[in-house]
């Protein structure tokens, strides 16, 4: 089982409603990272919260990369991150996979990368607790998701700046 192996489990955002998905995670015993689906709201993420607490889960992230806005198209609220840390636990900001443009590479997923420093940055001032993002030598020769990726040779600054917005922020 995974969960021998992993420190923490993640909840993809389409299967954030999956009650059995969330039970069997949260009684590993290991730390949840549940990703708000883009058909919620960041109000709904305290009845996936209230899942995985009532099964038992010790540790539990909530993670956002965006709303559906039309068509292949997110679009992240700010306001989201101290929504969702009124449910008592960290707050996660997506940001690589917030710039994705779902369908439209033609069947895959297209994406905006630079869009995601701003985000990453706007989000941390908004209050999330961590960030989780994507990076690749070469994203356009990334299996998956590579749109959207910050390349490798940017990651390091990208972090830099990111943590002077959070200390700034956590004072």
């Amino acid at each position: 089982p995974v969960a021998k192996v992993a420190d923490v489990l993640q909840i993809p955002a389409f299967m954030c409603r999956q009650t059995d998905l969330l039970v069997a995670a949260a009684k590993t015993g290991r730390v949840v990272n549940v990703k708000k689906g883009q058909f919620l709201s960041p109000f709904e993420m305290r009845f996936v919260v209230d899942k995985l607490s009532g099964a038992g889960a010790k540790e539990i992230w909530q993670t956002d990369r965006g709303t559906t806005f039309g068509y292949q198209n997110l679009v992240v609220d700010m306001r989201a991150f101290p929504i969702m840390a009124s449910n008592g636990w960290p707050t996660i900001m997506d940001a690589t996979h917030a710039v994705q443009l779902p369908g439209a590479a033609g069947g895959s997923s297209g994406g905006q990368r630079e869009y995601v420093p701003v985000l990453a940055r706007a989000a941390l001032a908004a209050g999330a607790d961590g960030l989780f993002m994507e990076t690749h030598p070469d994203p356009t020769k990334a299996i998956s998701d590579g749109p959207s990726q910050v390349p490798l040779d940017q990651f390091a600054e990208l972090v830099r700046s990111c943590l002077r917005v959070w200390r700034s922020v956590r004072g």
